[in-house]
Formats: C-alpha cells, sequence, structure tokens
C-alpha cells in the first residue's frame, strides 16, 4: 500500500469529525516490524509483500 507519509483521513467516531494522520502511521508501522515477533510478521504478511518485506 502507497499512501504520502502527509495524508489525512477524517474517521467519525460518535457523531464527532477526528483526523488521523494515516501515512505517518503506516510509514511508522513499517520501520517498527523489524521489532516484532515472528508471529505479529507473519500476520502481516498475510497483508502482502509490502507489509512483509523489511526495507
Amino acid at each position: 500500500m502507497t499512501v504520502p507519509r502527509g495524508h489525512v483521513e477524517t474517521v467519525v467516531v460518535d457523531g464527532r469529525e477526528h483526523p488521523v494522520k494515516l501515512g505517518v502511521w503506516i510509514m511508522n508501522q513499517k520501520t517498527r516490524r523489524a521489532k516484532l515477533s515472528a508471529d505479529k510478521l507473519a500476520a502481516l504478511a498475510t497483508l502482502g509483500p509490502d507489509w512483509a518485506q523489511q526495507g
């Protein structure tokens, strides 16, 4: 999945809008995957190669 770092999604919770920095969140998750356990890495691999590959 390719999402620009500056991408922001608006999520509605209980009728209120909240901005979510989706691009930053995805980048952080991909950066931190080196610290994940083998079972969590396997779960990410089911989402596709972009999530499973280190890089």
